[in-house]
């Protein structure tokens, strides 16, 4: 569990960086530097370690850092704003569908997936009323898909066969997923939109948190021991971020 945490500043060249502190448990051994799909960077400090020690191994890393970051603001610049109208693409499971928007004022509102394309019947065509019915349709479907894919991977892990979790959507901007102190699994809808290995990826990771509540490297052996290529399905995730979470 996180014992405390702050948040400091990296110079780096004319260039800079933010970083947050999360002070663990003593059985973190080592500093670790952790890059956010958003651009966070997170450094993960063991219990009671020094602020010249950190600030040592943060400059130590800091060009690997800003080449991540500066990679990160080029993907985001070809981002473009939603606009929720037909024609548009967007993702499902890892694949890219294309919208269709129908308006129909005698109908009820919904929306389908079907031969590729994600068609939305609605009263109202304003991009605001779209976004919310496609939003509402992520939202169930990621519910069903997380706890299928829980109920399946769940059943081969000892911990999680013993105590099986209960699965809680949040929306995040630089977190797929989380394990709260009281045992709960908690995923960003966003994810649904991700192919099914990067799905299973975010969920295994975080049942492997139920059994260590840290990035230790029993927490990792762990990782490694359930999903082999998790670094492989990680840096896929990482490059789809942007478009994945973008609204």
């Amino acid at each position: 569990m996180v014992n405390n945490m702050s948040r400091l500043r990296c110079q780096y060249g004319e260039d800079e960086f933010l970083y947050e502190v999360i002070y663990l448990p003593k059985n973190q051994r080592k500093i670790a530097i952790h890059i956010h799909p958003n651009g966070a960077v997170q450094v993960d400090a063991p219990e009671g370690a020094e602020q010249t020690d950190i600030r040592q191994a943060v400059n130590k890393r800091a060009r690997w850092v800003m080449k991540h970051l500066t990679d990160i603001q080029e993907r985001q610049r070809e981002v473009l704003p939603r606009q929720y109208v037909s024609g548009e693409g967007h993702f499902y499971l890892g694949r890219r569908h294309m919208l269709k928007v129908s308006h129909a004022p005698k109908s009820v509102p919904e929306v389908k997936l079907f031969r590729g394309r994600l068609n939305v019947t609605t009263q109202d065509k304003s991009p605001d009323a779209v976004r919310r019915l496609l939003w509402n349709w992520y939202r169930a479907h990621a519910k069903t898909i997380f706890q299928r894919r829980l109920d399946l991977l769940g059943s081969q892990i000892p911990w999680v066969r013993k105590f099986p979790p209960e699965i809680r959507l949040l929306t995040m901007k630089r977190q797929w997923g989380s394990c709260s102190s009281g045992g709960s699994i908690i995923l960003n809808p966003h994810l649904v939109k991700a192919p099914r290995d990067c799905v299973d990826y975010v969920v295994l990771h975080e049942l492997c948190h139920l059994q260590e509540h840290n990035h230790s490297p029993e927490f990792y052996r762990l990782l490694t021991q359930l999903l082999p290529e998790w670094q492989s399905v990680k840096a896929k995730l990482d490059n789809m971020s942007e478009i994945l979470l973008n609204q």
